[in-house]
């Protein structure tokens, strides 16, 4: 059975507990290595998050005499992390984040005399990377797909254009004259691209090891629906080209011929 207890980027360090009993101990271990080598924690930007059920968890918690935060929901390099360890708020905060920066420029570019085709090249350069930052570890839903993303996509595309709403242009003709792939399908071949990076790694590489690790013997799923999952979504992707998890990691070393098929689904929508 794997067990992790932190996950380290640069400056950023991210805890990882069963208990809240367990993880205070850790945190004051923490501050006093850090203590020691003349560093200091920022308990304002420390926070707490319990994953899945959040009965009976507390607004703070006294690390050294100091009140931590126990919170919902927070960003972490760039990405919000949720307690229900879904992506639909991800996805809503990159979804704003793509309207503001559209319409900021709404009068300069897309109302422009400017090409359609240069007005497509800053969209894809400058727009799409703002929404799809992230998305490589997303868990799609399809109420993602059809009521966030699609819709996304559309309201971006016709204010490219200059549709309005009264117009009643229909969503395949603003696909067709814009030649875009979709949204979605661009999503959907990240994961699929994460998973070929992953699985060429070393075998002792962390990413790997998770990926591949199996259940103990004595879990048993909750019940109720299950969640949808990163590695779920990359399993119902792979249906589509008719491949088991097994079969696809094995397919993933050939590089070359992972990377055509990952992108497939993107150029052909």
């Amino acid at each position: 059975m794997l067990c992790f207890t932190d996950l380290d980027f640069a400056d950023d360090v991210s805890l990882v507990a069963e208990l809240l009993e367990l993880l205070v101990p850790i945190l004051e271990t923490i501050a006093s290595e850090a203590a020691s080598l003349g560093f200091e924690v920022n308990w304002q930007k420390t926070k707490v998050q319990a994953l899945g059920c959040r009965e009976d968890m507390p607004l703070t918690i006294k690390v050294q005499g100091q009140d931590v935060m126990v919170v919902e929901e927070f960003v972490y390099l760039g990405s919000l992390i949720h307690s229900s360890t879904g992506s639909t708020c991800d996805i809503s905060r990159r979804s704003a984040i793509t309207r503001a920066d559209m319409q900021s420029l709404e009068n300069q570019i897309w109302r422009s005399w400017l090409a359609i085709s240069t007005k497509l090249k800053l969209y894809d350069t400058c727009i799409l990377p703002m929404f799809l930052y992230g998305s490589d570890c997303w868990a799609m839903s399809k109420t993602d797909a059809r009521g966030k993303i699609d819709a996304l996509d559309q309201w971006c595309l016709r204010m490219l254009l200059g549709i309005r709403w009264y117009q009643f242009v229909r969503n395949y003709d603003v696909w067709r004259l814009t030649k875009q792939p979709k949204l979605t399908a661009i999503i959907q071949s990240r994961p699929l691209t994460l998973f070929g990076h992953i699985v060429r790694m070393d075998d002792n590489a962390d990413a790997k090891r998770i990926l591949l690790a199996s259940h103990p013997a004595d879990w048993r799923r909750q019940l109720g629906r299950p969640r949808i999952t990163w590695l779920s979504t990359v399993q119902q992707d792979l249906k589509h080209y008719h491949l088991t998890l097994p079969e696809a990691a094995d397919l993933a070393h050939n590089r070359p011929l992972w990377r055509m098929m990952s992108t497939y689904g993107a150029t052909q929508s």
